[in-house]
């Protein structure tokens, strides 16, 4: 499974960011955003559309890319600042 990692720190406070292929059968990517080691927020977003593409690995990182970074963002503008 291919993923990514990633700690921002936000008005002093460290969040946790991991985004990951759940894997064959699961169809998957999903990221999950930690605020000191407790789960805030998670996003899935299915690739089954993808399956029968010669592509599929290469569409699997972008998806994981995208999202991670599209979550990073939301880190970054403060939307999880309440919680």
């Amino acid at each position: 499974m291919a993923g990514l990692n990633t700690n921002i720190k936000r008005n002093k406070v460290n969040y946790h960011l991991q985004t990951e292929d759940k894997g064959k059968g699961i169809n998957y990517v999903e990221t999950v955003v930690f605020k000191s080691g407790k789960v805030l927020f998670s996003r899935k977003s299915s690739y089954a559309s993808f399956l029968n593409q010669p592509d599929l690995k290469e569409k699997i990182q972008e998806l994981i890319t995208k999202q991670h970074e599209e979550c990073l963002q939301e880190v970054s503008a403060g939307k999880f600042d309440h919680l």
